[in-house]
């Protein structure tokens, strides 16, 4: 199988590589959008969707942020699927038998595709979110959100 993720870690780059994405970036963000510039000086506009990515991904990287580039469609392995996921590898092929995330075997192997790890973790996110702000309620309307630890607690 292919591999066509793709990791760009800004740690990995030179010095003259970060001064060049300065540069790179000071002409994103400035007045005049930029183009691609053909072998024989054909400008090409960058498509709004290309250039916002590429802003943004020059922006996290110059954050010291490592971008990943996923085809959606993308077969990852069930330990690649569980680092995405930050856990374990046996805990993903649980919810791979629960049918929890969809998967397709390739011989012995189970393959997940990015998208469904992708729509997994965002609803799992969901569903934490919404579990703690009913947390949050709870212990407001019970009155001890803004209670203080007794002393033999504190500090």
């Amino acid at each position: 199988m292919k591999n066509i993720i793709e990791r760009l870690d800004p740690k990995t780059l030179s010095e003259a590589d970060l001064k060049t994405m300065e540069r790179i970036y000071s002409i994103l963000t400035g007045d005049e959008r930029p183009a691609l510039v053909g072998r024989e000086g054909v400008h090409i506009p960058l498509p709004d969707p290309i250039f916002h990515l590429l802003v943004r991904t020059v922006r996290a990287m110059q954050e010291g942020k490592i971008i990943t580039l996923v085809p959606e469609n993308e077969a990852l392995t069930t330990q690649a699927a569980a680092d995405f996921l930050g856990v374990s590898r046996p805990f993903l092929v649980g919810l791979l038998e629960k049918g929890e995330i969809p998967y397709h075997a390739v011989g012995a192997h189970r393959r997940v595709e990015f998208k469904d790890v992708a729509a997994y973790r965002q609803e799992r996110n969901q569903k934490r979110r919404v579990g703690m702000e009913a947390l949050y309620k709870a212990v407001e309307h019970a009155g001890v959100y803004d209670n203080t630890l007794p002393e033999d607690h504190a500090g």
